[in-house]
């Protein structure tokens, strides 16, 4: 679509600068419970958003009636919206960048083109898998969700930009029941490429978190080594995100605040936020600002590289954008924890007295953004010399998460991502505060 009518008119009504973001996008949702099709939801929405500086005001506004016949109305809301601002922040749009990566991976038109009814078909495949592997699992909801999105920029600079992606996750949820108990496991793949979604072998791994917490109980209190699962870590990397952002940093809400060059984590500790991470639907080679995405450090061998920034905070600190300007603010493309040489298994062999932790809950609540502090409900199993003895449950861990990163001492090359995109392998610590019994 081009929006040259739009600008002419934006210009002739005496706006600085106008920029238009179309999205465009399909989802597919499936979901099985229990053999039984629950949901088969198919939707295809645009949405148009518009940001204009007058009178050197940002004013913005969003529409899903997508029809330049209503230009004159859309100036009008962007120049109300405009001159209701107060704040004094100096405010832009980009004229662009002089190169911007070609980023592989981001679309697969073979997933597009597989028809519906072999997606639905992995969905009935995981379920029964799931039911098949045991008898003692007496319910599971399985989903399939497909998206596909291409978002096109332009302004009034001369910025013209466009990316597609797409991406899926097929996933399950699963109970099981002994006699006096009964556990919950879950587990999901995504990916833009269906021969990553090896049903079987997801049915295994989704029954085995539940049925392996069967009897589970809590535990004396006390320090216990700890290895914390790739899936604990993530919840608790992404709970402490916006450490790492500019925007938190400036308004004082950051613990790393004058911490760029100092070492904050133990050296086996990196931390990278790469937007051109392949099957990802964070990738691409612009954000929302149209700046060109960098691959970054943001912890390289335990030591502060810098933060993430958008075109405001940037200004601020009289530096340049790397890239990170989304939703109208500071965010990550895929952050994650490198992974390092050692396997889960040998992480595990080498505690005497420890804890495996793979599931923390209440990371929105139980953790302080600022701080970095968090006590946090968790499950995991009780490890003696090398081996797993039992599963525990009703423990609570507590600690700071800049500390845990200096107590590493084995990191693993387990990587897993969450739906958001950020990242971890499992990590081997010290030790950690337990209460339970």
């Amino acid at each position: 679509m081009q929006f040259k009518q739009l600008f002419d008119k934006a210009e002739a009504l005496g706006f600085e600068a106008i920029q238009a973001t179309l999205e465009h996008a399909e989802n597919i949702d499936l979901q099985v419970f229990n053999g039984e099709l629950e949901k088969h939801q198919m939707a295809d929405t645009k949405q148009l958003t518009l940001k204009a500086i007058y009178e050197g005001k940002m004013g913005k506004m969003t529409t899903e009636v997508i029809d330049l016949s209503h230009a004159d109305a859309w100036l009008d809301a962007l120049k109300n919206s405009s001159l209701l601002i107060e704040s004094k922040d100096e405010v832009f749009i980009y004229e662009g960048d002089a190169q911007y990566r070609n980023v592989d991976g981001l679309y697969n038109a073979e997933l597009s083109n597989t028809p519906i009814e072999a997606k639905m078909a992995k969905v009935f495949d995981l379920d029964k898998a799931i039911r098949n592997v045991d008898s003692r699992i007496t319910l599971s909801n399985t989903y399939y969700s497909e998206n596909r999105k291409k978002v096109w920029i332009q302004n009034s600079k001369g910025l013209n930009l466009e990316k597609e992606v797409n991406n899926a996750f097929l996933g399950a949820q699963m109970v099981a029941k002994s006699e006096d108990d009964s556990r919950s496991g879950f587990d999901y793949i995504q990916s833009n490429d269906m021969n990553d979604f090896d049903v079987n072998q997801l049915a295994q791994e989704i029954a085995e978190k539940g049925l392996s917490m069967l009897g589970a109980k809590s535990i004396p209190s006390g320090d216990y080594e700890i290895v914390l699962k790739n899936t604990a870590i993530t919840a608790l990397l992404q709970a402490h995100v916006g450490m790492f952002s500019a925007e938190s940093v400036q308004k004082g809400m950051s613990k790393l605040k004058s911490k760029v060059g100092h070492k904050i984590a133990n050296e086996l500790i990196s931390i990278v936020d790469d937007p051109f991470k392949p099957k990802s639907t964070r990738s691409g080679a612009f954000d929302d600002e149209g700046v060109a995405t960098t691959y970054k450090h943001l912890v390289e061998n335990g030591q502060l590289m810098g933060y993430m920034h958008n075109l405001k905070t940037a200004k601020k600190d009289d530096t340049s954008s790397t890239g990170n300007g989304f939703s109208g603010g500071v965010s990550t493309t895929n952050m994650y924890i490198q992974p390092g040489k050692s396997s889960y298994e040998e992480m595990i062999q080498t505690m005497k007295k420890g804890l495996i932790i793979d599931d923390l809950q209440g990371t929105h609540a139980g953790t302080n953004a600022i701080s970095g502090d968090f006590s946090l409900q968790a499950n995991g199993f009780y490890v003696e010399n090398g081996k797993i003895v039992k599963p525990v449950a009703l423990i609570t861990v507590a600690g700071n998460f800049l500390e845990l990163l200096e107590d590493v001492v084995a990191v693993g090359n387990d990587l897993k991502f969450n739906f958001a995109y950020i990242g971890a392998p499992s990590l081997k610590l010290k030790g950690l505060a337990v209460s339970g019994e």
